[in-house]
């Protein structure tokens, strides 16, 4: 009881974040929090690294609505620790994001009508009672985390039990492919966004071959690709400041060219 409504509360208080600074609602820190207040630190920490490059590119983007992964880190973390780790994490965060991207749907349309109640109340310049306004959606966003939230860990964690436990172990071992799958699936639309240029694949390609043939860790590769980068961004700015200074040769050598024959 304790447990499920001290997770409710973190996923009330990242829905909270969310609707402002969205500095803690990642799944890497939603779901390392969820396992210290479970007692379970190292599984916490394992399941929001997953889940954190499964939906490093998620977002909102203009009208829609992306699922939800406070609530589907919140649940599928501590459902996972309780019945079975990160593949049953994973299993369980996907559906519970989808479903509860429908509650966030009616949540964002809803607020809506609160609109002209604010601007009605801005007309007559009391600005405090339109600052007071905002903790209207702010109550609702913490509810329609938080109680999913409770609910699912205090009434599912028995029932996943028993779920895992009838479930044969070839689909175990496929929930597990599919945890190291889907977050392969979060870098390649990461990469999308991020890699605009074709020369920048290169750098892709030769960090994938320092970690799978000479097998280095995050760390040396990050010191290998710092200079590299460094170098490569002096070497751009000089490029197009030789460019620039082109145009504003070019530039002068016409006005020349126009006084000579005026």
């Amino acid at each position: 009881m304790v447990t499920s409504l001290l997770v409710s509360i973190w996923a009330g208080i990242c829905a909270i974040d969310d609707i402002g600074t969205q500095m803690i609602r990642r799944p890497l820190l939603i779901s390392t929090v969820v396992g210290l207040i479970m007692g379970d630190l190292q599984t916490g920490l394992l399941i929001g690294a997953t889940l954190e490059v499964m939906w490093m590119g998620v977002g909102n983007v203009g009208a829609y609505s992306a699922p939800d992964i406070i609530t589907g880190s919140a649940i599928g973390t501590a459902l996972g620790i309780l019945s079975g780790g990160t593949g049953t994490a994973v299993a369980l965060a996907v559906p519970t994001s989808l479903l509860a991207q429908q509650l966030l749907i009616l949540y964002r349309s809803g607020i809506v009508y609160l609109n002209p109640i604010a601007s009605k109340i801005a007309e007559t310049a009391n600005f405090k009672k339109v600052f007071r306004i905002q903790y209207i959606p702010m109550v609702f966003a913490f509810l329609i985390r938080a109680v999913p939230t409770f609910l699912a860990i205090y009434f599912g964690a028995g029932a996943i039990d028993t779920a895992v436990e009838a479930l044969p172990d070839s689909i175990m071992d496929g929930l597990s492919i599919a945890g190291s799958i889907i977050p392969a699936v979060g870098i390649g639309l990461l990469m999308l966004m991020m890699i605009k240029k074709g020369e920048l694949w290169v750098f892709l390609i030769a960090g994938f071959a320092l970690a799978v043939y000479l097998d280095l860790s995050v760390l040396p590769i990050t010191l290998i690709a710092l200079p590299l980068a460094y170098l490569y961004d002096l070497a751009t700015k000089e490029k197009g400041a030789e460019k620039e200074e082109a145009k504003t040769d070019d530039s002068d050598d016409g006005d020349d060219e126009e006084d000579y024959d005026l």
